[in-house]
């Protein structure tokens, strides 16, 4: 179990690629009707306190376990569980959190196929002069279409994996160092596009304007939910990145440029896409086809939208596609741990989440009325439950071993923070994230 050879170039290259993993569906997609269906602005403040108080410490343990290991998630749980003196098993809380992104990965392929879809319809006019009742019904035939689903699918797996065959240095840390700075761009202009709307003062207003009697335990449960989805908390991708850190970078500055920059593109989307929807008058509780029904209709009408219709399809591409990179890293490197070659291991990883990807893509015409849990299809499951449930499970157990079964020198460390600067850490960990992580779990699975 010998330390990992590879390294980020520098921290620059780190926090990119954190925050390409951070970054994806959960800020673009999820965060804006998330955001619509509780509240505006209460939910909006809650989920940046909870990004504070639950996501960062949180984050800061799962990297700090890679960091101190140098090895794959598997691998480094093993070895500092020997180096404490505690049970070997806590090993398979890695292999736990590659099933976890396996599965999550096998379904963000799916719905990252939608947005090259849309992009090439938006490019070619494909939402010009179309009543909303056609772009609805458009969407609808699309996802009955397994043919047209499974190539998006294939397309999008052969553009995520390329990148991860290409290793650390030549494939992800070279494509994060030229999307993450696209992405910003993209959104920097859309924001700015956004100010010329009718809408923009509406908008402002319902996301910012401070609304507490908004809040109740549902908005609070959600905000706490959606600050630990979006941070990618859970699944060990962020302890394999860990393993690659710079040691003379500081990790828990790093961490808050991340959390600083993921919470930028979730208000900057949100921003986008209600100034939009308040200039048409539009409802913004729309729910999770905010995205792909009423933001086509929106753009549909307003001069040029055509063209920003495709920027915001664009931006979600580049979101998903580098989010997906890195998601599907932590289990190729558990290969590698195991002796693999990069290539073969990035072609079996692959191949396997395309083919369970397919029971998403058939989830919409073929098994749409094969149910596997209660009134749920193989798409409702896959992106419910490893959400909702294993990123919490694995998110708690990865803090439990940080701040009480690690050797507290070793942890110390990784962290490279100050004597104080570390017992705040563990005590924030230990008595405030943890009980919330916990809180997460329980209203997930009742």
């Amino acid at each position: 179990m010998s330390e990992t050879l590879e390294r980020w170039h520098s921290r620059r290259a780190f926090i990119l690629a954190v925050t390409g993993a951070a970054v994806g569906l959960g800020n673009i997609w999820r965060f804006p009707y998330m955001t619509g269906e509780n509240g505006g602005s209460a939910f909006l403040l809650l989920y940046i306190l909870f990004v504070v108080v639950l996501g960062l410490p949180m984050m800061m343990a799962e990297i700090l376990i890679g960091r101190a290991g140098r090895r794959s998630p598997m691998q480094a749980l093993a070895y500092l569980a020997s180096e404490a003196g505690v049970s070997p098993h806590w090993r398979w809380v890695g292999l736990f959190g590659a099933l976890t992104v396996f599965f999550i990965l096998s379904f963000y392929s799916v719905v990252s196929g939608w947005s090259i879809e849309y992009l090439v319809d938006s490019v070619n006019g494909g939402f010009v002069d179309r009543t909303p009742a056609e772009i609805g019904s458009a969407f609808d035939t699309f996802l009955a279409d397994p043919l047209r689903m499974t190539f998006n699918h294939t397309l999008f797996m052969l553009l995520t994996m390329s990148v991860v065959a290409a290793g650390v240095s030549n494939g992800l840390e070279k494509l994060n160092n030229v999307m993450m700075p696209l992405l910003y761009v993209i959104l920097i202009v859309l924001g700015g596009y956004a100010v010329t709307t009718a809408g923009f003062g509406a908008a402002m207003a319902w996301l910012f304007t401070p609304n507490p009697a908004a809040i109740d335990l549902h908005v609070v449960l959600n905000a706490m939910g959606h600050a630990f989805f979006t941070l990618a908390v859970g699944a060990c991708a962020l302890m394999a990145y860990g393993a690659y850190m710079p040691d003379e970078q500081s990790l828990p500055r790093a961490v808050c440029a991340v959390a600083l920059l993921d919470i930028a593109v979730a208000l900057l989307s949100g921003i986008a896409i209600f100034s939009v929807v308040f200039t048409h008058g539009l409802d913004p509780t729309e729910g999770p086809g905010l995205m792909f029904v009423t933001l086509p209709i929106a753009f549909s009408e307003l001069p040029g939208g055509q063209i920003w219709l495709g920027a915001f399809f664009l931006l979600l591409l580049v979101a998903t596609w580098t989010s997906s990179i890195n998601l599907a890293e932590p289990m190729v490197a558990m290969l590698i741990g195991a002796g693999w070659r990069r290539g073969r291991a990035a072609l079996l990883i692959g191949a396997l989440v395309w083919g369970v990807g397919l029971l998403s893509v058939l989830s919409f015409s073929t098994l749409a009325d094969v149910h596997w849990i209660g009134e749920m299809n193989f798409f409702a499951l896959v992106s419910t439950v490893p959400p909702d449930i294993f990123l919490p499970i694995g998110g708690l157990l990865i803090a439990i071993f940080a701040a009480w079964r690690m050797l507290p020198e070793a942890a110390a460390s990784a962290l490279g923070a100050p004597a104080t600067g570390f017992r705040l850490w563990r005590g924030v960990v230990r008595y405030v994230s943890i009980p919330l992580t916990a809180v997460v779990l329980l209203s997930s699975l009742i």
